[in-house]
């Protein structure tokens, strides 16, 4: 399966065509648009999905956004999260626990996470997440490597783990079925994003 092309085009392109600096107050969101203050929220292009490419965030209410995508097809589907908020960045999870996520999906999907070093391919470890059945939830992900598999289909990893906590660039969700999905929520232990745009 090839999940790199599109989404290193998505971020060249994001990356040309933003200009600035966004501030935040200690503990606030970014001055644009952000989800506990990751910017990047990215419809990758491959796999049917809706929208078919670029940002997922919209508006929640006058002063918070929420990230909403579908995938539509019985196919893999990709969508990216960049945790330094540009694609050349990359965060150092090693001392991490893991991360909280609120969200919801009506089927299982899967979430990489892509090391700066071995960005390409699907190769990847993941761990899942399950169905909400559609209901809003909010659930702990470890790091713990007990928690992290490979996915036969994709292939496994050449890296532990641990590798991949160390220069971690993104938090990629893939999923082979129909879904709704839609993310209020993720903080990451240890972590506080810059804000970049």
């Amino acid at each position: 399966m090839r999940l790199n092309s599109t989404i290193v085009a998505c971020a060249l392109l994001l990356t040309l065509s933003s200009a600035g600096t966004a501030t935040a107050t200690h503990g606030r969101e970014c001055a644009t648009p952000s989800i506990d203050r990751l910017q990047q929220w990215l419809a990758s292009g491959e796999g049917a999905t809706e929208p078919a490419t670029g940002s997922i965030l919209v508006p929640k209410n006058r002063h918070q956004y929420t990230a909403k995508i579908k995938f539509l097809a019985n196919d893999w589907h990709v969508m990216v999260v960049w945790l330094g908020n540009k694609f050349e960045a990359q965060a150092d999870l090693s001392k991490s626990r893991g991360f909280w996520m609120t969200y919801r999906a009506t089927d299982d999907l899967y979430v990489q996470l892509r090391p700066a070093s071995h960005w390409s391919g699907g190769d990847k470890w993941v761990t899942k997440i399950p169905s909400s059945n559609g209901k809003l939830v909010r659930k702990f992900f470890s790091f713990h490597p007990d928690n992290w598999t490979t996915l036969p289909e994709l292939g496994k990893p050449a890296y532990p783990l641990a590798d991949a906590l160390d220069d971690a660039r993104g938090l990629v969700f893939v999923g082979k079925t129909p879904n709704e999905l839609e993310f209020q929520g993720l903080k990451i232990d240890g972590y506080r994003p810059p804000c970049v745009y």
